[in-house]
């Protein structure tokens, strides 16, 4: 919303200067974004007549001017194409200092010239720079300038939040300006038309749901090529719109003015009454902007006998637009329900300022004086002859009464109002009410549709007293010092372990594309948002990988070589299981990605590709103390023979794996990262450590080679070898792998080391024997291992 300040001063008028109306707009909620001056600063420019225009001698897109600007006629070389003898312009005197430019007595290809005229552009008004600006023919010369355009003036540009629709409107601002400073404000009343004629247009409402009620009257022979004033001109044009023609000024006008968007129809192209309804299957309209819609039957219209011709509280029809040789007009005031406008203007890719206001709630009490208010302007600007009003009521909205509470105002504020305050402050605002005891019942205006409940008028009280005269207290309480069992750490301590094995954090958005929940989940039904922020952002992530792997593209644009980034984060997942009815899970979860070299180039190591067994090692030392189980798996996002699946104390908790090709092409990676992802609460938990005494006795080893089949785990086998181990077995472990020469090819060759000890004797080789044999020959009889000669 944007609007002259001048314009607003001619309704409320505070002592105070321009800054200081623009702070306390902005701290009463109306935030001003931009403070601009209606034209740059200059000086010594004055309306002139050009008397006279010749040739150059010596340039042939030179003209010579004599120029009245009040005094003795002035030489003036000027180049504008539209110079013509008898027009009025602005005219910049030697001496006058414009934007970038200070005009001085000059020779101009050998002829004097006393000064400079002046288009649009040079005086800062505009960017129109086509020719000069030409003035009306009543300019009176010698006029300054700037006096005479009222250029010393400001434009505001506030920014709404969208339960402020009522300051969509001067009317609107100047009640919030008077509320806050206390001035007095002079509102402009449409005086009810004299009624000369007794013609009526016939409109019936079928649709009580789309229009809550509609006022329109018909004006007979105005004068559609009349001129528009400079005063509107000028106002339009400071809050941004463009002059059109005069029927079409005036209905802006009082758009801007009252916050009442109405629509004049050319009445000769009505052809019958006009209907108030939902559009029909097959319906379309072409609309003033010349663009042809196809309307579902959720879109609200007003038709004639003929057909649609204009889209309800949006956009006119260009079938019944008003032309130059329009002679007959229906002026329509109408108020429609938001939720009949919400969103259609969206739906077909423009945006107009009357949908702006009724989707977002529009005064219902003054439609009647939106058409009288139309009806004055035009009569007074075009002439003409003007019939009764027809207004027709369906169903308005309900304004409730609200209860304010003296003392919920002083819980919620830390402040305390009298009674007397909050009258005088309820009654800046416009709000009637009455008393009930202590409390105040108050009956909310019309145009307010924010004000609902409570909290509501306790924030007007907060606006009008002035955010910054709520006093800062800092806030009191018991703080009791948080307990953190020691078998349990905090998401930070995940952080730092992650940090120090050279990740860095990023938090990506939880709002992803539909189509990463395919590719990194395997999710064909995530939770979808019903309003999201933007197509590729429309559904919540199941995974945090998408995020990860989009980190990586985007630094692989900016030729990074090396990525190594996590994540811990929320997920979200439809649960079907949740009671009484089906809900969302929502789970925390850790991921890390790693891509490019293990190491960042260096002249101390060989450069090497992060592989498989780099990022595992970085998940066992996250999990440590823990130990857990990895088993080859499948998951969509992961190399299918390179990824495997996590398990903790026998629970699945995430996978582990090199990024599926298909999805390195498409996602143009270069090279394949490595990742993993877990829930995180596993992480959380870790066994407290426990005593055991150290053995003085020597350590005994033996190594035994066990060929296996080829497809089996080296993690099974160590698993059920631990399982079985004799007490005075301490470790076993795995320290190579054998494939080739030797070897069947249908089997593979694993060598385990097995340490044993006891705490107070000395091992005796019958004892390590037994051992040995009682591991070996559970391997034979579960693996179907055979010892490696």
């Amino acid at each position: 919303m944007q609007f002259s300040e001048k314009w607003l001063r001619s309704f409320v008028n505070p002592d105070i200067d321009t800054a200081a109306l623009s702070h306390l707009l902005t701290m009463a909620g109306l935030e001003v974004e931009e403070l601009n001056p209606a034209a740059a600063p200059f000086v010594g420019v004055v309306v002139a007549e050009v008397l006279s225009v010749a040739p150059h001698p010596d340039a042939d897109r030179l003209r010579v001017c004599q120029v009245n600007a009040g005094g003795e006629p002035l030489q003036i070389v000027c180049g504008a194409p539209n110079v013509a003898a008898g027009m009025k312009v602005p005219c910049a005197t030697v001496g006058a200092k414009l934007p970038g430019i200070d005009i001085k007595q000059a020779k101009l290809r050998g002829v004097e010239s006393s000064g400079m005229l002046c288009s649009a552009r040079e005086l800062g008004i505009s960017d129109e720079a086509s020719g000069l600006l030409a003035l009306p023919a009543d300019a009176p010369v010698g006029t300054d300038i700037r006096a005479y355009l009222d250029l010393d003036d400001h434009v505001f540009v506030i920014k709404l939040t969208p339960n402020r629709a009522d300051c969509f409107g001067m009317t609107g601002v100047a009640r919030e300006v008077a509320a806050l400073t206390g001035a007095p404000v002079m509102l402009p009343a449409a005086k009810a038309a004299q009624v000369t004629i007794d013609d009526r247009l016939p409109v019936r409402i079928e649709h009580d749901d789309l229009c809550g009620r509609f006022s329109g009257r018909v004006i007979r022979n105005v004068n559609a090529r009349a001129a528009t004033p400079d005063w509107m001109k000028r106002r339009l044009e400071r809050a941004g719109m463009r002059s059109l023609s005069v029927l079409v000024d005036i209905s802006n006008y009082v758009m801007l003015e009252m916050n009442r968007p109405n629509h004049v129809f050319d009445l000769d192209r009505v052809r019958g009454g006009l209907q108030v309804r939902w559009a029909n299957p097959g319906e379309s309209l072409t609309l003033l902007n010349d663009q042809t819609i196809e309307l579902s039957a959720d879109c609200g219209v007003v038709a004639d006998d003929a057909g649609v011709e204009s889209f309800a509280g949006i956009m006119g029809g260009a079938s019944t637009s008003c032309t130059d040789v329009t002679r007959n007009v229906y002026v329509e005031a109408a108020f429609w329900h938001p939720d009949a406008i919400q969103g259609r203007a969206r739906r077909y890719g423009f945006s107009s300022e009357a949908a702006h206001r009724f989707e977002r709630g529009v005064d219902f009490a003054d439609t009647v004086a939106g058409v009288e208010r139309v009806t004055e302007l035009i009569l007074e600007l075009c002439g003409g002859e003007a019939g009764p009003v027809d207004d027709q009521i369906t169903r308005l909205p309900a304004r409730d009464p609200v209860r304010l509470r003296p003392a919920r105002t002083a819980r919620v504020l830390g402040v305390s109002f009298s009674e007397a305050q909050i009258a005088s402050l309820l009654a800046r605002l416009g709000l009637s009410f009455e008393r009930d005891g202590a409390d105040f019942v108050v009956q909310p205006p019309s145009w307010r549709f924010d004000i609902e409940i409570e909290v509501d008028l306790i924030e007007e009280l907060a606006r009008l007293h002035g955010y910054d005269n709520i006093p800062t207290l800092p806030p009191t309480g018991r703080l009791a010092m948080p307990e953190l069992p020691e078998a349990r750490r905090g998401a930070f301590a995940v952080r730092h372990l992650l940090a120090g094995r050279d990740y860095q954090e990023v938090i990506n958005f939880a709002f992803v594309d539909a189509a990463w929940e395919r590719d990194f989940a395997g999710n064909p039904a995530p939770v979808a948002l019903a309003n999201p922020i933007a197509s590729q952002m429309s559904v919540m992530r199941s995974s945090l990988i998408g995020g990860l792997v989009d980190n990586v593209m985007t630094n692989r644009r900016r030729q990074i070589e090396r990525v190594r980034v996590f994540e811990i984060g929320r997920c979200f997942a439809k649960d079907l299981q949740a009671e009484p009815v089906p809900g969302y899970a929502q789970t925390q979860r850790v991921a890390a990605l790693a891509w490019g070299g293990v190491h960042a180039e260096q002249w101390g190591s060989p450069t090497r590709a992060i592989d498989f067994f780099d990022v595992k090692a970085d998940l066992e030392a996250l999990l440590w103390p823990a130990q857990a189980t990895f088993a080859v798996a499948r998951h969509p996002a992961l190399h299918p023979g390179r990824s495997a699946s996590v398990s903790l104390h026998g629970c699945h908790v995430g996978y582990v794996g090199e990024l599926h090709p298909e999805l390195v092409q498409r996602y143009e990676l270069g090279s394949p990262p490595v990742l993993f992802e877990l829930d995180l609460d596993v992480l959380l938990d870790r066994p407290m450590p426990t005593h055991r005494t150290l053995s003085r006795q020597p350590l005994v080893r033996r190594d035994i080679a066990l060929l296996l089949p080829r497809s089996t785990a080296a993690s099974a086998v160590l698993d059920g070898l631990r399982s079985v181990a004799p007490t005075i077995v301490q470790d076993i472990a795995l320290f190579d792998l054998y494939q080739g020469r030797g070897i069947a090819d249908a089997e593979k060759s694993f060598a385990f080391r097995i340490v044993m000890q006891d705490t107070e004797r000395t091992l005796a080789d019958v004892e390590v024997d037994a051992a040995v044999q009682e591991l070996v020959s559970y391997a034979q009889r579960v693996f179907g291992a055979r010892l490696r000669a």
